[in-house]
Formats: C-alpha cells, structure tokens, sequence
C-alpha cells in the first residue's frame, strides 16, 4: 500500500535543509522497496511495513540542527553557467586564457615602455675605468733621510715637506762656495788695481820719451852748429864729441818709446786680468747658486695637492738622485670608457653621461664626454695585432672615450685611478 508523507511545517534554513535532506533518503528507500516488492510479491506487505516504519522514525525523531555555512545566492554570471561540469570547466579555462593574455600584454607594454625610454637612448658599457695623474717622487740629491714627516695615504698640500736628507754635507759645499765668491772677488780688486798701477807706469814712460825727445833735440841741433862752422874754428874731438851725444840722444828716445808701449802693454794685459777675475767671481756665484740649491734639495716638497701613495722609502735609508720614494696622486679625475665601435654610431663630443663608481652604487656622477679617441686601443698597444698575416677572426674593436666630471667627487669618498666604474652615454 502507498506510504503518504506529511508536508512538514515551516522550519528555519538549517532546519529544512537537514528535513529536505532527510525525506530525500526516505524517498530512496521507499524506491528500493518497490523495486524489490516486484522482485518478490511475498515480501512485498514485510518491506511495506519496513518502510512505514522507517519513515514513522524519522518523523517522530527529533530534528538535529548541523551547523552549515551560509550560502550565497547565485548571481547572474553563475546562473548562465549553471549547466554541465564540462561547460563550467571550459568557461574556467577561457577566463584564464584571457587572464594570461592580458596579463602578457601588460608585461610586454611595460617591457617595451622600459626599453624605449630607458635602454634605446643610452650607450653603457662595465669596461671603464676611472683615470687620473701619479706624481711619483724622487730625491735630486743623494744623501741619508734624517726625517719622514708623512705616511701612507696621508693628505698633503703643495710645499708641504714631505722628507728631509741629512744637510750637513751640503751646508759645507755652500760655505766652501762662498769662500771662493770671496776670493774672486779679491781678485777682481787686484787686477782693477794692477791696471791703475799700469797706467801709471804708461805716464812715466811718456814722460822719458818726452825728455828723451828734447834731449834728441838738443844734441841735434849742437851737431848742427859744429857742423855750419869752420873746421878749422872746432877741433876735431868736439865735433866728434857732439856727434855721439845726438846718436845717443836718438837711441835713448828710442828707449823711451819702447818702453811707453811696454807700459802700454801692461795696461792691457792688467784690464784683461781683471775680465779674467770678473769671470771667476761669476763662476764662484754660480757655485754658490748650486751649493744652496742642493742644499734645498735637501727638502723634499709635495709638488701638488693630493695623497701620498706607494710609499717605499723609510727613515735612515740612503737615498740615490731620480730614486722612486713615493706618488702623489691629485684628486682631478676622469673617466676612461672602452666602448665598442659599434656603439660610437650617435656618440658625439659633449653628451651627458651618469657614472655610476663601483665602490658607491648608491651615488650617481654627472659628467659629459670631452673626447673620442682617433683608432682603437689594440692598435696603440705593445704588440699591435697585424690583420696581414694568419687567419684573420673579426674581434669587434674597442675604442676609449675619455670621460669629464662635471663636479668634483666629495673629499672623503676614497676615488683613485684604476676604480672600475659603469657609465650610462646619453646618445640622444
């Protein structure tokens, strides 16, 4: 006979779900029962039964509350996929297509963004190097270091006395030079006076010539009248007599002339001398000049602002003129960039660069390129590559592109040539 459920009465949602859920199975069971009544009609009033009471059970069973979460209703997206778990899974997997191709587009956009404003402008290489000058240091004279008055990467200023020679030796060569600007000047005040006395001798010899001459012509001038006169009014002695007094007369101013040009002679020869002591006083200043001078020398200075560096020598050492003791380095760098050649299509002379130092990623140096270098840096080398003979491989070129800061870098930051550094050409 046919089992008729009660309608149950309104319950709350937890409730009619558990009910729902319940009259589901009951229905099931009533189901199988018919199945196996028609199966086998003797047993037909027994699982009747059966089921009636099953059902009574469950009716009369208090409802047990199963706490479930609260479900949403459907929206409209998911009421129009309500369907087969096919449909639902291909609409799933056209919502993830779509995903990833947007997904893909965004990234392709910012990597094209990216490229175009960020890489496409700029010329950037890692093969660069900062440069700068190494003043290297060495005594001119030779000598023992009495004192070392800087350290290892000490800062030093122009004229800063960087080390001292022993100058105990040189101070005895600069008196020893004075002495001798003394005696040359001596003898400059003696030849001076050698000539006065010279000349005074040229005055007395002029004056015997000019005796001589009057005595000539005295002598003269009595041969004269012996000889207008009578033979017989003069005895022949006389006249014999006035004849050797006018020869001697002519020999005695001859005497007196040559020894006026004698005198004159040495008034010469004593002006020569004093040229020639002039020349010894100026050889003996000059041998003072350099006896100070390498007494000078004695102190070596810093010839520019700057850190020391490559310090080798050490105090008491003996040291040898031209010897290496030190470098200065002065803080004016650039930057020398081993471009490739292919790079240097639109580089040109006054771009702005960034350089980034590989001490200090954190700071970022503005600078412009100063010059390209005409040829590549394999050509200017030791052992220039000859293309000629062998096989030939094409290596493409480097070629250096020295770089300017337009700001000198902070005092403390610790730059110095060699440092490699990443610099960024703005090429457009």
């Amino acid at each position: 006979m046919p089992v008729h459920l009660s309608k149950p009465p309104l319950e709350t949602p937890p409730k009619a779900a558990f009910r729902k859920y319940r009259n589901l199975n009951c229905n099931a069971l009533l189901n199988q029962t018919k199945t196996h009544t028609k199966m086998n009609p003797n047993r037909n009033h027994l699982h009747e039964a059966t089921a009636a009471a099953t059902v009574d059970n469950a009716e009369s069973r208090p409802a047990v509350e199963t706490p479930t979460a609260p479900q949403r209703p459907p929206s409209n997206g998911d009421e129009k996929l309500a369907g087969s778990p096919s449909d639902q899974g291909a609409a799933k997997k056209r919502r993830r297509q779509i995903l990833a191709a947007a997904a893909a587009l965004v990234v392709a956009l910012a990597a094209g963004v990216y490229y175009f404003r960020f890489v496409l402008p700029y010329e950037s290489t890692d093969n660069a190097f900062i440069e700068g000058y190494v003043i290297p240091l060495a005594s001119q004279v030779p000598g023992r270091v009495a004192e070392l008055l800087v350290t290892d990467n000490q800062v030093v200023k122009q004229g800063d006395v960087i080390l001292k020679i022993d100058p105990r030796d040189y101070e005895a060569s600069l008196a020893q030079a004075r002495a001798d600007l003394a005696a040359a000047h001596s003898r400059v005040e003696q030849a001076k006076a050698q000539v006065k006395a010279s000349e005074a001798k040229v005055a007395q010899a002029q004056a015997t010539v000019v005796a001589a001459d009057a005595e000539n012509q005295r002598a003269a001038d009595d041969l004269k009248r012996y000889q207008s006169v009578d033979s017989t009014a003069v005895s022949k002695s006389s006249f014999d007599a006035a004849q050797s007094q006018a020869r001697s007369a002519g020999a005695n101013l001859e005497a007196a002339r040559s020894q006026a040009n004698a005198a004159e002679a040495d008034v010469t020869l004593s002006e020569a001398g004093v040229v020639t002591a002039s020349a010894a006083v100026q050889q003996a200043e000059a041998k003072v000049r350099q006896a100070e001078l390498n007494l000078s020398y004695t102190q070596v200075t810093a010839p520019e602002d700057g850190h020391v560096t490559r310090r080798v020598v050490e105090m008491g050492a003996y040291i040898q003129p031209g010897q290496s003791l030190m470098a200065i380095v002065p803080r004016r760098y650039w930057v020398i960039a081993n471009f490739k050649e292919t790079q240097l299509t639109r580089m040109r002379v006054g771009q702005p660069v960034e350089v980034v130092v590989d001490a200090y990623p954190d700071r970022v140096f503005k600078g412009h390129v100063e010059s390209i270098q005409n040829g590549a840096g394999a050509r200017f080398s030791l052992f220039p590559p000859e293309n000629a003979t062998g096989n030939y491989i094409k290596v493409v070129q480097r070629v250096p592109v020295k770089i300017v800061l337009d700001v000198d870098p902070d005092a403390e930051l610790a730059l110095g040539p060699g440092m490699s550094v990443d610099p960024k050409v703005c090429v457009k």
